[in-house]
């Protein structure tokens, strides 16, 4: 799938996730709605029904996520643009079986923050997802350090 289908599924889902937020009306019906719009191709309309199907199923463990890398923003608080931004990317990042590339996925979000949030927006999304990125090649660093421990026995 090219990358401007994939921009626009990413929008796709982030315009779905972000007015099921604030509506709270049911995500399904809104996704097709937003589906039967959106003129975008099969398989675009699948990968935008995988990024919500799958923020919603780890959207526990992404919210954790948020509020260890933006302590001083609580979640509640936050603006409801910046909290689906962050939650897509930081699924595409983390959770997704196929991650995206860090830095097209951190890319993304700032694009979609500064063209829905405020002027701030943008920053905040890649100041997030920066600390979540440093964390995660922490992690995997450690990871790699224990599984070569585990290798030569120690």
């Amino acid at each position: 799938m090219a990358s401007t289908s994939r921009r626009r599924s990413r929008i796709v889902a982030f315009r779905t996730l972000f007015e099921a937020d604030l509506s709270g009306h049911p995500l399904e019906g809104i996704l097709v709605r937003q589906l039967q719009e959106s003129g975008l191709t099969p398989d675009a309309r699948a990968f935008t029904s995988a990024l919500v199907a799958g923020v919603t199923s780890h959207q526990g463990e992404i919210d954790q996520v948020i509020r260890r890398h933006a302590p001083a923003f609580p979640l509640e608080d936050m603006a409801a643009v910046d909290r689906n931004v962050l939650r897509l990317a930081i699924y595409e990042v983390l959770f997704d079986t196929e991650p995206a590339p860090l830095r097209s996925a951190i890319n993304e979000a700032v694009e979609i923050a500064k063209g829905y949030g405020s002027e701030s927006s943008g920053r905040f999304v890649n100041g997030v997802l920066g600390a979540v990125a440093l964390d995660a090649a922490v992690r995997h660093e450690t990871d790699d350090s224990v599984a070569d421990d585990d290798v030569d026995g120690d």
